[in-house]
């Protein structure tokens, strides 16, 4: 590996010092007798000057670098206040990795030829920063799972039931049968809660959803979590303990990043237990107190949650949802059947929906009458089933979108933003 110096780490206190910097050509601008640059690399950008006086060789090649072209400069620091970071490179050695004539991207280039050329946007610093805020609160989960004593586990991609409805399957040939992507490790996580109790894991998941609003993928990387002994009420104090723990330290170790995409952090910043918690039914009186023709019963979709948060300054809970609008394992509430121990974990600022939880049915029979109501097969469910024969206990989990949160953290207007190659109903490629 190259013995280089990160450009971030380039500081004006290191005035004198020699250093080796390897990255691309991000920025170039000619003045006089002088090539100015600013490089970039993983960490940040420097500025970098090239001088017919200093080298005329390495002037003369600098002359001919185009944006992107990747480069290893040796120089010495010098600080400057003019320079974007208050410090630059006076370069005397410059060994041309890959000149560029020409990068196909500009700053006029449209969302979509972006995303057409994915593979290319990733060299920018802002998708990095989305990126590296996306590593962090990843890291700030490990940590705080590891801190509650949670097991990480890895349950398969490869399944042959739904979880979430057979309509948004994404149906393959699996040898002499078929079998499905998976839209949720859910299933798996409860059968592993009977030797581990607490358990979770991140996984790819998959939606044959031909939903087009700004917060759906067809694949996303989902942040799932399951308990045993946890009644709902429990495992909502898990989801806005974790949540508040990957957002606060996220801003402790991501700040600039963040500011990249948000000036304002107060939202960010009240992400602090115990989140505010209103009934399905509050819900849906806030709702029609706003002019919004919604009837108790009804599903909220995305215009609907956008409505609701605009009522708070921090995530929220929205618990009791009717039984009819939701999956076949959420346990049925004893003191009224219309309603299932549910909830889901809204942002604020019109993002929505970021957690879906419950309590999950562990009663044997109640489970089996939910799978027929819901017209599926029993038998298809068999080993799922078994788990209510063999020691059933209460216990309750939830999914996060791992990409609607931090489309929330850093304002992005679409979930596509938040994930390295996006997948949409419209989009394989690249």
């Amino acid at each position: 590996m190259i013995d280089k110096v990160y450009c971030a780490d380039v500081k004006p206190e290191m005035e004198g010092k020699r250093v080796k910097l390897a990255g691309w050509v991000y920025r170039k601008r000619e003045v006089g007798k002088k090539v100015f640059i600013v490089l970039r690399d993983s960490s940040g950008i420097v500025q970098v000057i090239f001088s017919k006086e200093l080298n005329e060789d390495a002037y003369r090649e600098a002359k001919k670098l185009g944006i992107e072209s990747s480069v290893i400069i040796e120089g010495t620091v010098k600080p400057d206040p003019r320079a974007p970071t208050g410090v630059e490179v006076q370069a005397d050695k410059l060994e041309v990795i890959q000149n560029v004539d020409f990068f196909p991207i500009t700053k006029d280039a449209s969302e979509e030829f972006l995303l057409d050329v994915r593979h290319l946007h990733l060299h920018s610093p802002k998708v990095a920063s989305i990126m590296k805020v996306k590593a962090t609160m990843m890291q700030a989960a490990r940590e705080w799972l590891l801190q509650d004593g949670w097991y990480e586990v890895f349950p398969p991609i490869l399944v042959t039931g739904a979880v979430e409805g057979g309509a948004t399957l994404f149906k393959l040939k699996y040898f002499d049968r078929y079998a499905y992507l998976s839209q949720s490790a859910q299933l798996y996580l409860e059968a592993a809660i009977f030797g581990l109790e607490k358990v979770w894991s991140l996984t790819p998941s998959f939606r044959a959803e031909k939903s087009r609003t700004r917060r759906h993928l067809t694949e996303f990387w989902h942040l799932e979590l399951e308990a045993a002994w946890m009644d709902l009420w429990d495992i909502m104090k898990v989801e806005e303990e974790l949540v508040s723990y990957m957002v606060q330290r996220t801003l402790e170790l991501r700040k600039s990043d963040v500011e990249t995409f948000r000036k304002d952090l107060t939202t960010l910043k009240n992400a602090v237990p115990p989140f505010p918690r209103i009934s399905y039914d509050e819900a849906i009186d806030i709702l029609q107190s706003k002019g919004v023709e919604i009837e108790w019963g009804e599903d909220m979709g995305a215009d609907e949650e956008r409505i609701l948060t605009q009522e708070f300054e921090s995530p929220f809970f929205v618990y009791g949802y009717p039984k009819h609008i939701k999956a076949f394992y959420m346990k049925e509430d004893p003191e009224d059947p219309r309603k299932v121990l549910a909830a889901d974990m809204l942002a604020p600022e019109g993002y929505g929906e970021i957690i879906g939880g419950s309590q999950r049915e562990d009663d044997y029979d109640k489970l089996v009458q939910r799978i027929l109501e819901e017209g599926m097969n029993p038998e298809d469910y068999e080993w799922y089933l078994d788990l209510r024969k063999y020691g059933s206990v209460p216990h309750s989990g939830f999914g996060l979108g791992l990409e609607r949160l931090v489309a929330w953290v850093l304002k992005l207007d679409h979930v596509r933003w938040a994930t390295l190659f996006p997948r949409t109903p419209s989009r394989l490629y690249p």
